[in-house]
Order: structure tokens, then C-alpha cells, then sequence
């Protein structure tokens, strides 16, 4: 009787274990049949094979990228539908930045109400995001994001032009920090691996000049966002095989710090003009 299906009569034994097999439960192998249970346990006890940046090699979809673009995508259905209340609650301006710190990041999931604002960005990042996840391997990829999401916004706060300046209070949105992060990042990955990277360049520069002449964009997200993909990228790309983890979470720990310090430095700059001011 089959171990698994008790009411089930087998005919056929596990050529590894020997224990009797249902058709429900076995697995063609190289020589005979195996049981479900030994074929699971080959398969946690096979080596992982590995990007040659040391990403894990997974099956399957990109399950990072797809995260992100399907809260994207959520968070853009409720700014449309609760009429604007979401995306105050999320976005970020430099004026509220200091007080509620979590806009630095949330931020990256709004966008504008217009579908060409998401539609860029999500493209962007589907063409992007699956190669970087598969070669960088998830939580480098999620770091990667995460930080240039964030440098996007400290980029706009550390260049708004302090509290004197209209930017200081004008309301940012849109994952183009992250998204030109994920360029800065692919483009030192294409070039690590042998590969042509002219198209990303070109692509950094169109975008870039974008936003320099047409208003309503923050460049300064955008180049934010491009120096922590640069750095990072570099960090993951570039760090030797022997010393890679050693390399890659130092390098995201000081990216992070840096960010942390760049906010810090700023507000205390504000801080000490408002003092003058009043």
C-alpha cells in the first residue's frame, strides 16, 4: 500500500527509499521510479546554481518586480478612487519630510493621475527589474530599489533650494527615483558581464534631459535616484566573488547611512535658516 495514499494499492517501489509509490506519486528518474518525498529531498540537497553575479537562479516568474509593480499599480487604483485622500497620505514634500520620514519612501508608489506617469514607470521597470533580480538574486535587487527610491527623494530634498524656495513645498510622486536607480544599476551589470550598454546610456540621457526641460518633472529625484543605482551597482557588480556578501551588505549599509546623513545635514540647514528668518 502506498504510504502516502493508504487505500491505494502499489505496484511499484521508490528506487531510492524502496517505499511503495501510487502512480499519483511517482516521479520518472534516470533509472526506474522515484517517490515524491525523495525527489523533494534531492532537490533541497542539490547546490543552487548562480548568476555570475551571485544571484540565486530561480524558476519561475520575477516575484520582486512583480510585487512591486502590482502595489504600484494598487496604490494608483486608490489615489484615483478615494479622490486624492491616499495620495496625500503618502506623498512626499520636503516640508513634511522631517516629521514624517516613512513619505521617503512611500512616495515611490504614487504617481501621478494620469495613466502615461505609471505606464512609463512600470515598462520601465519590467524591462529592467526581471534581468537585475535574476542576476543580483532578491534581496540585493530589493535594496537596490528600496534605497533608490529613497535617494530619489532625498536627491529632491538635498536640491529643492531650502525652505525659502517654493520646491520646499511642492508635493512629489512617482517611482522614477527607483526607476533611474534600476538604469544606474543595470548599465554597470551590462558593462561587469560584457555586454552593450550603449542603449541604456542613451536611455539615461533622453530621460534625464526630460526632466531638465519640461517642467513638472523632478530632475532632482532623478539624478538622486541614478547616484544610489551607480553606487550600489558598482558595490554588486564589481565586488570580488570571494568577498562578495562581505562587499554588498557593506555597501548597502553605507549607502543607507549616507542617505540617512544627507536628510539630516539638510533639515538642520533649513532649521537654521528658519531660525535666522523669524
Amino acid at each position: 500500500m502506498c504510504p502516502r495514499h493508504p487505500d491505494r494499492v502499489s505496484y511499484v517501489r521508490c528506487q531510492r527509499c524502496g517505499r511503495p509509490a501510487c502512480p499519483e506519486c511517482q516521479r520518472p528518474a534516470a533509472v526506474g521510479i522515484q517517490c515524491v518525498d525523495c525527489v523533494r529531498e534531492a532537490a533541497r540537497q542539490a547546490p543552487s546554481q548562480r548568476s555570475a553575479l551571485g544571484g540565486r537562479v530561480r524558476g519561475g516568474p520575477p516575484v520582486v518586480t512583480f510585487t512591486i509593480i502590482g502595489l504600484c499599480v494598487v496604490s494608483w487604483i486608490l489615489q484615483l478612487v478615494t479622490g486624492g485622500e491616499w495620495t496625500r497620505l503618502w506623498w512626499f514634500a520636503p516640508v513634511i519630510g522631517e516629521d514624517e520620514p516613512y513619505r521617503f519612501l512611500t512616495s515611490a508608489f504614487l504617481h501621478s493621475t494620469s495613466p502615461v506617469h505609471i505606464l512609463f514607470n512600470m515598462y520601465a521597470l519590467w524591462v529592467t527589474g526581471p534581468f537585475l533580480e535574476q542576476m543580483l538574486g532578491r534581496w540585493r535587487f530589493v535594496a537596490l530599489y528600496l534605497l533608490s527610491a529613497i535617494g530619489g527623494s532625498v536627491g529632491y530634498l538635498v536640491l529643492a533650494g531650502g525652505p525659502t524656495s517654493e520646491g520646499w513645498y511642492q508635493p512629489v510622486v512617482g517611482a522614477s527615483g527607483a526607476v533611474f536607480g534600476l538604469f544606474g544599476a543595470i548599465l554597470l551589470v551590462l558593462r561587469r558581464t560584457g555586454r552593450n550598454a550603449m542603449q541604456i546610456v542613451v536611455l539615461i540621457g533622453i530621460n534625464f534631459a526630460i526632466g531638465l526641460f519640461f517642467t513638472g518633472i523632478a530632475w532632482q529625484a532623478h539624478l538622486g535616484g541614478l547616484v544610489v543605482g551607480l553606487v550600489l551597482g558598482a558595490a554588486y557588480a564589481y565586488a570580488p566573488k570571494e568577498r562578495r556578501t562581505v562587499v554588498s551588505v557593506g555597501a548597502t549599509a553605507v549607502v543607507a547611512v549616507a542617505l540617512v546623513a544627507a536628510a539630516w545635514l539638510t533639515y538642520a540647514s533649513a532649521d537654521q535658516v528658519g531660525h535666522l528668518v523669524g
